[in-house]
């Protein structure tokens, strides 16, 4: 059986790209997403497509579970890929409501201040939720702390009060597609801008800002 999944994103002409996947390469794109997703210090694009597909594919599994026979060895493999798959699954959209909570301002904010045809970071349920965790806490605040507060104090600047995702901060790599004048910033004032080639195969420790791009086009993946 394969899978035809619509992926967000651009082709070489600008136009939209749509992917045959077989049930293996739909979980390994899963698998990729999710990984990625664990060690990027911000909430990286989402992969709603990926997710409903492999919903739909875990229906099919069960409904092939249900049809095999009674105490067949394979049934129980396939019941533990199953199983698998759910916990990744489970883990990835896990990931990214922690984020979408504690980053939610800025999240939010660059929603806002995207430019037409910029590829959403939330899919529109998680939108809905962000939305609505903004709004609960704007209520929160104001009901147990700021009505008490003098009229000059009653108001708060989320997007100055929560942090951001730390972009400077270090991850783990491994290139898939090599990857020619990287430009390397200084991390003291005595350094200066340097470029780096990267191998296909090689892994890396390195500042998640000068990599983020490779991220989103899947050049790279995170580890």
């Amino acid at each position: 059986m394969t899978e035809e999944l619509d992926v967000t994103g651009q082709d070489s002409d600008g136009g939209s790209e749509e992917v045959v996947l077989t049930p293996a390469e739909l979980i390994e794109r899963l698998e990729q997403a999710w990984m990625n997703e664990k060690f990027a210090p911000e909430l990286l694009e989402s992969k709603s497509e990926i997710v409903e597909c492999v919903m739909e594919q875990l229906d099919h599994m069960e409904e092939n579970l249900r049809r095999a026979k009674k105490g067949d060895l394979k049934v129980s493999i396939h019941r533990m890929e199953l199983e698998r798959i759910r916990y990744v699954l489970s883990s990835y959209l896990r990931c990214r409501l922690m984020k979408i909570e504690k980053f939610f301002p800025h999240i939010l904010e660059k929603e806002k201040t995207a430019q037409e045809g910029e590829l959403s970071s939330l899919s529109p349920e998680e939108l809905v939720f962000a939305k609505q965790y903004m709004a609960n806490t704007e209520t929160y605040l104001k009901n147990v702390a700021l009505k008490h507060m003098p009229p000059n104090l009653q108001t708060v600047d989320l997007l100055r009060s929560v942090p951001k995702p730390d972009l400077d901060s270090y991850v783990f790599l491994r290139v898939k597609e090599r990857q020619e004048n990287i430009l390397v910033e200084p991390e003291t004032d005595e350094q200066r801008d340097y470029v780096i080639d990267m191998e296909e195969g090689s892994q890396h420790l390195i500042r998640y800002k000068t990599i983020a791009p490779l991220v989103a086009s899947g050049a790279v993946q995170l580890i």
